[in-house]
């Protein structure tokens, strides 16, 4: 009969240590609950924009989304190449991920515009914060994917930014 934590059948071996592990793992995992939040909540806005904008923003929605969610699996993916166990559940999610869900029955368009693009940027500090732990534990895989999830994030606040102008009132 083997004794063994059914966890440790999963570990990985790692050069980057015990601590580095235990740290990356961790936000990593915060990272994905937050990345599988952020997905949701697009698609949400995705399936329920109206208005004059609708096909601009239907479809700005969608590639949001489908970029995010691509990124689900590196994340998951690093976690288990480093020794960890990563989420499994949605309540796994909802107990790891730092943004607020929206649950309203209507969200007016340019209020979900606003709301992506504080979530992206909250995403975005986030992945900061975990490529400084990267770097401290000398962790250049991840830290190399991680900046390229920063430039599409920075890339998608900028879209959204730019979606929900009014434009300019004195004309220039």
């Amino acid at each position: 009969m083997n004794n063994a934590k059914p966890t440790a059948r999963l570990t990985t071996p790692t050069d980057l240590g015990a601590n580095a592990q235990k740290d990356i793992t961790g936000a990593l995992n915060a990272l994905l609950a937050d990345t599988f939040a952020l997905y949701l909540k697009t698609k949400n806005f995705h399936w329920h924009v109206s208005g004059p904008h609708f096909r601009d923003f239907h479809l700005l929605f969608d590639e949001q989304a489908d970029q995010i969610f691509a990124t689900t699996d590196v994340l998951a993916e690093r976690v288990r190449k480093l020794g960890g166990t990563t989420l499994r559940s949605i309540g796994d999610i909802g107990r790891h991920q730092r943004l607020a869900d929206n649950d309203a029955a209507y969200v007016d368009p340019q209020d979900m515009l606003a709301e992506l693009r504080e979530d992206n940027q909250r995403v975005i500090t986030a992945l900061r914060e975990t490529h400084d732990l990267c770097d401290e534990h000398n962790d250049v895989a991840t830290a190399s994917f991680l900046e390229t999830f920063i430039d599409d994030a920075e890339r998608r606040v900028w879209f959204l930014y730019e979606a929900g102008r009014r434009g300019d009132p004195t004309g220039h």
